[in-house]
């Protein structure tokens, strides 16, 4: 890999020859970068729209210049394996809004994750993780890095103390999702960064939930941030994508081994285009997701037959405090469990008319889940009870529209207390 050196060089993920600079204004607001950073369009012929870059390979000037960029003496791109135009945009965009040195597309959020991780550990390391993860991610730890050797340990991290009791000397990777998916809990990112840090241990935080607009965890004390980009960041359910932010250093390695050799989880140009597409209206859309989640929280709150609700932005969530200081909105995302158990939630849910049943979140729809039978069935009841995801939470990503709407859908959908109350 004798051209790792030319991507750990620079704050971009490849050196180019021409465009304009990054940003103007280093410090433009969030939108402003979300909408501009890392691209000019007189350096494009004028297009206001970044061009698609639908190649595989890259011609080179020379024998000699192809030969120059594969020993890492020249910059360029050499084939979309590894990278490419489009994508080299979108992983610009996404470290300025991370504030990060530098970023990673690839083909899906377990692309992500899992050749970050291939990345960083060796058999014998050890990854802590939190109670609760995704059930794609926790099946990887458990059914994928653990037959190699890697020991995967899972430890309370909303008890920073919990962590300094349970690290080591083979400890590698602490690594956990803020809010986690589904049940809600927060972890408190700068105060185990901290911790594994003094253990000299790299903190991995998924970020899909929050988003680079709620929650920054790298400026917070994390090392590398991953997202779904299926999820908020392309926003309109049309595409499958996953993103990585770190250090200049630690993406280019992650570029070269863990997509490149290890998963070839490569993101088509096409799609980096509809996430480039999507993040230009992130703010905008998290706003609306958030005052609507907040709305929808409340009311299933005060909802007779609803046993408890499970979000960040209502006074008696467990965590409240550490959200407010943690995340700039609450999120859209709400968990809540039915005092009828699983059997109650399965028949409300069959009772929605405009709410969708189905998986992934952060569409414009709003889409309705049971983790425990669809995203979370990779755990055992057993482990489920473990982990802190009861048989009957029900997962709520609300979405773009009206909120009288979906509140209305909501109450006709609950339990009968709850439908006569309303």
């Amino acid at each position: 890999m004798a051209y790792l050196a030319i991507f750990a060089k620079t704050t971009c993920p490849i050196l180019r020859s021409t465009g304009g600079p990054d940003m103007i204004n280093p410090n433009a607001s969030f939108a402003t970068r979300a909408i501009h950073h890392g691209y000019e369009p007189m350096d494009h012929e004028g297009a206001l729209t970044p061009p698609l870059h639908l190649t595989s390979t890259f011609a080179f000037d020379s024998a000699e210049a192809g030969g120059e960029m594969f020993a890492g003496e020249r910059a360029g791109h050499i084939y979309s394996r590894i990278s490419n135009p489009t994508l080299d945009l979108l992983e610009r965009r996404i470290a300025a809004l991370e504030g990060a040195e530098a970023g990673l597309a690839l083909a899906s959020g377990m692309g992500a994750i899992t050749a970050t991780l291939w990345t960083l550990l060796s058999p014998g390391d050890e990854v802590i993780v939190d109670k609760t993860l995704y059930g794609c991610t926790f099946s990887f730890m458990q059914h994928g890095l653990a037959k190699f050797g890697i020991t995967i340990t899972h430890v309370d991290l909303t008890q920073p103390g919990a962590l300094d009791t349970a690290i080591s000397g083979k400890t590698r990777v602490v690594y956990f999702e803020t809010p986690a998916n589904p049940n809600m809990r927060l972890v408190d990112i700068a105060a185990i960064s901290a911790v594994a840090h003094a253990h000299g241990a790299v903190v991995v935080v998924d970020n899909t939930y929050a988003t680079p607009y709620l929650t920054q965890p790298i400026q917070l004390g994390a090392d590398i941030v991953v997202h779904s980009a299926t999820k908020y960041l392309g926003g309109h359910g049309d595409v499958v994508a996953g993103l990585i932010a770190g250090t200049a250093e630690q993406i280019a390695e992650i570029r070269l081994f863990g997509m490149k050799d290890m998963t070839g989880a490569v993101m088509a140009p096409f799609n980096a285009m509809l996430i480039l597409r999507g993040i230009k209206t992130l703010e905008l859309r998290m706003e609306r997701h958030c005052a609507s989640a907040q709305t929808v929280a409340e009311m299933l709150e005060a909802a007779p037959g609803v046993a408890a609700v499970h979000y960040p932005g209502l006074p008696g969530f467990a965590q409240h405090s550490l959200a407010q200081r943690q995340m700039a909105l609450p999120g859209g995302m709400i968990a809540f469990e039915l005092e009828g158990g699983i059997s109650a939630g399965r028949e409300m849910m069959n009772r929605l008319r405009l709410i969708r049943r189905a998986v992934s979140l952060g569409d414009a729809e709003t889409l309705i889940q049971h983790p425990a039978s669809m995203t979370h069935s990779t755990y055992t009841p057993e482990e489920r009870a473990a982990h802190g995801i009861s048989e009957g939470l029900v997962r709520l990503s609300v979405g773009l529209e009206g909120v009288g709407d979906i509140l209305a859908d909501l109450e006709q959908a609950l339990p009968a207390p709850a439908r006569a109350a309303a």
